[in-house]
């Protein structure tokens, strides 16, 4: 439906459709959202928004009224909705989005029950801990619910785990755990999930079919990725570098990978515009580090960027139309 709707929409820009026939149009070729379609999409979103907002509610209720609660009506409130969700999920099935939502639903709360278990008992964990137990408590949940934002939770989790242990332990024997060590840690787990979930894409899995996920993953892999860059671009030179010395050739890899993979094999205009926008920045913090404070090397940085942000939008404007033929 999508790619039919830019195609009359590429023949409306040529002048090939009249504007006061587009609608009629779209209308013809049935790509316009149907009165069913929209109940279904408001009926997906209240259901989803319902279930993420009562989470926070009740974690917001426990920590307005923390002092006024006992221990025992604390717990009792989290875990009867924890088994209340379970309930559903039991009842409805994982085929169903009521039951999807509410295993969703049965992870936040699961989580803020263990939030509250440490806060309670003070057991003197740290803080990655939480999120480390919580993510290995769901796991089951997330490999059952063939859910697309659980998955992306639990990533999440992960996420926030390796970066609270770091920060928790900065060195081990005498070794220091730097950002840098700490940004390659991230870029390789993130882009192990992102390799997962394009593999199982590709063989014709249903559920990990929504783009979205993998942009959030993708963009957390490139992220890390051209930090590494501008870290080893920024610090040359100095001692510094060496503790990074391969930051630039994975940069250039995943730059090419992403060109390969995303250009030809799954064709995907956010991921190249992500690519795009990290090329820009690290060809500017190189021509940054070079100016060294001088006017005109700041001149130059801009009219650069300027240049590559042309060239790159002109780009990705001719992916568009090729895809749209």
């Amino acid at each position: 439906m999508t790619h039919t709707r830019r195609i009359i929409l590429h023949w409306a820009e040529q002048g090939h459709i009249a504007g006061s026939d587009l609608p009629r149009a779209l209308a013809l070729a049935e790509v316009l959202p149907s009165r069913e379609m929209w109940r279904r999409f408001l009926d997906r979103l209240l259901l989803w928004m319902g279930t993420v907002l009562v989470a926070a509610g009740v974690i917001f209720f426990l920590a307005y009224n923390w002092k006024d609660i006992g221990h025992f009506a604390k717990f009792s409130m989290v875990e009867v909705l924890v088994v209340v969700a379970l309930l559903f999920v039991w009842r409805l099935g994982l085929d169903r989005s009521g039951g999807k939502a509410a295993l969703f639903g049965a992870s936040l709360f699961l989580g803020a029950l263990l939030a509250l278990i440490g806060q309670t008992y003070q057991t003197g964990a740290d803080t990655f801990e939480l999120f480390g137990v919580w993510a290995a408590m769901i796991l089951p949940w997330v490999l059952l619910g063939r859910l697309a934002a659980l998955w992306l939770l639990w990533l999440t989790l992960v996420n926030l785990t390796i970066i609270l242990y770091f920060q928790a332990f900065p060195s081990v024997f005498g070794l220091l755990f730097s950002t840098e060590r700490v940004l390659w840690v991230l870029f390789a787990f993130n882009t192990a999930a992102l390799a997962a979930w394009e593999a199982a894409a590709a063989c014709g899995i249903a559920w990990v079919s929504r783009r979205w996920v993998p942009r959030f993953v993708a963009t957390a892999s490139g992220g890390c990725v051209t930090a590494l860059a501008m870290i080893q671009i920024v610090e040359w030179g100095d001692a510094g570098i060496w503790t990074i010395p391969w930051a630039i050739p994975a940069w250039l890899a995943w730059l090419g990978a992403t060109w390969a993979v995303y250009r030809h094999a799954t064709k995907d205009l956010f991921m190249l515009t992500a690519g795009v926008f990290s090329a820009i920045i690290v060809v500017a913090t190189f021509f940054g580090h070079l100016a060294d404070g001088d006017p005109g090397g700041f001149l130059l940085v801009g009219l650069i960027v300027i240049a590559m942000s042309a060239v790159g939008g002109m780009w990705l404007n001719n992916v568009a139309e090729e895809d749209g033929r």
